[in-house]
C-alpha cells in the first residue's frame, strides 16, 4: 500500500495558510485532522487540537490520558504531542502555541465550546472556517487518494449489480435499503452513510428516507447509497424500474442520462465548478424539465462523502487535476417519480475519469 506522507500534507497546509494570510491553523477532530495527520480520536468534550504555525513544528494537543494513543497513531509523522491533564485549562495550554493577535483557520466542525474558550483566552485573535479560508485544503487528491476513491467506487458498483438481482415488487423500501447496507459492508465498506430508496412518488424527494412504502410493479426507484471504505467515500445513484416503463418514464431517464454525460464531458482543468452545473442544467431545461432539477449538480468527496468543491451556480473555483466530485443531475416530478444518475468523477490533465462504471441505462428489475 502506498505510504501517506502526512508530514508533507501538514507542510503543504502551513504554506497554504501563509498564502491565505493566516497566522496558523487550529485543526480539531474530524475529517481535516484525519487528512492532515491520520489521527481519529473518539470525539468527547475534552479538547484535542492540531496546531500548524508556519515555521514551527506541528503540535498536537491532546488530553494527557490519550497521549499514548496519539503518539502511536502518529508514528513517524514529524509532530510533537503535548498532553493536558484534567483539572487544568486546556485553552491556556493551546493559547501558548499560537502567535498572539493572529487570524487563524479553524476546522468547520470545531465545537463551539472549544472555539469560544479559545477566544476568551485570546480575545485579540480572529478565526475563519477552513472551508472558506482554505477551500482547496482537501479538494485536490493525490494519486493514493484517487485510487482509494476508485476502489470505493468499484465496491459500490458491485453492490448495484447485486441489488438489481433481488426482487423489488412487493417489498418495502426499508428492506431494499437494508440489503444495500449489507452489500456495502460485504464489499469492504467499514461505514455506511446512506441508503436512499425512493420508489414511485417518493423518488421525487432527492433525500427521501427509505420508509415502509411497498414497492409496486410500475414504480421508478431511485437508489442512492455510499459510505466509507479504507477511509475514503463512495456515493453513487442509479434509477431502476419495476417492470416495463412508460414512454414518459423512458424519456425522463434519457434526459437525465444525457445531462449527466454532457456534464461529465465538460470536466476539464480550468473549467469553473459552476460551468459543470450549467451544462447539466441546460440539457434538462431544453427538454422542458428545468424547474424539476432542484439541487446542485455535484459535491466533492474524500475522507467524507460531502466536501468541497461544489458544482453549483456561483462557485467560480476552477477545476484542478486531482479534484474528485459527484456528477448527479436529476429530474423530480412531484407526486409521480424521480430520476437521478450519479457517478464520482476525478478531474485529470486531459478531462474527466469516472470512478463509477456500472451501467447508466434504465435497468429493469422484478
Amino acid at each position: 500500500m502506498t505510504h501517506v506522507d502526512y508530514a508533507e500534507r501538514m507542510a503543504r497546509a502551513s504554506r497554504a495558510a501563509v498564502d491565505a494570510g493566516l497566522a496558523g491553523l487550529v485543526v480539531t477532530p474530524g475529517p481535516d485532522l484525519v487528512h492532515l495527520c491520520g489521527y481519529q480520536p473518539a470525539t468527547t468534550e475534552r479538547l484535542t487540537a492540531l496546531v500548524l504555525v508556519p515555521g514551527s513544528t506541528p503540535r498536537l494537543l491532546v488530553p494527557i490520558l490519550e497521549r499514548p494513543d496519539a503518539q502511536a497513531a502518529l508514528g513517524t509523522a514529524a509532530t510533537e504531542v503535548s498532553g493536558w491533564p484534567d483539572g487544568s485549562d486546556p485553552y491556556l495550554t493551546l493559547a501558548e502555541l499560537l502567535p498572539p493577535g493572529g487570524r487563524f483557520g479553524v476546522s468547520d466542525n470545531a465545537w463551539a465550546m472549544h472555539l469560544l474558550g479559545l477566544q476568551r483566552t485570546l480575545p485579540d485573535t480572529t478565526y475563519s472556517a477552513l472551508s472558506e479560508a482554505l477551500p482547496m485544503l482537501r479538494a485536490v487528491k493525490d494519486a493514493f487518494e484517487v485510487e482509494r476513491l476508485a476502489a470505493a467506487g468499484a465496491a459500490a458498483d458491485a453492490c448495484f449489480e447485486k441489488i438489481t438481482e433481488v426482487r423489488f415488487a412487493g417489498r418495502r423500501e426499508r428492506e431494499i435499503a437494508a440489503d444495500l447496507h449489507a452489500l456495502l459492508l460485504e464489499n469492504g465498506h467499514s461505514q455506511v452513510d446512506f441508503t436512499i430508496v425512493g420508489s414511485g412518488p417518493n423518488g421525487a424527494n432527492p433525500h427521501h428516507e427509505a420508509a415502509d412504502r411497498i414497492i409496486e410493479d410500475g414504480d421508478m426507484v431511485v437508489l442512492d447509497f455510499g459510505g466509507l471504505m479504507d477511509g475514503y467515500g463512495s456515493d453513487t445513484t442509479r434509477t431502476v424500474h419495476v417492470g416495463d416503463p412508460t414512454p414518459e418514464e423512458r424519456k425522463v431517464h434519457s434526459v437525465v442520462r444525457d445531462a449527466q454525460q454532457a456534464a461529465f464531458d465538460a470536466v476539464r482543468p480550468g473549467a469553473a465548478c459552476q460551468d459543470i452545473d450549467r451544462v447539466a442544467r441546460a440539457v434538462i431545461t431544453e427538454a422542458g424539465y428545468g424547474e424539476y432539477f432542484i439541487h446542485r449538480t455535484g459535491h466533492g468527496i474524500g475522507v467524507t462523502t460531502h466536501e468541497p468543491p461544489y458544482l453549483v451556480e456561483g462557485e467560480h473555483l476552477p477545476l484542478v487535476p486531482g479534484m474528485c466530485f459527484s456528477v448527479e443531475p436529476g429530474i423530480y416530478l412531484p407526486g409521480r417519480f424521480g430520476v437521478r444518475i450519479e457517478d464520482i468523477v476525478t478531474c485529470t490533465e486531459t478531462g474527466g475519469r469516472r470512478l463509477n462504471n456500472s451501467d447508466r441505462g434504465l435497468r429493469i428489475v422484478a
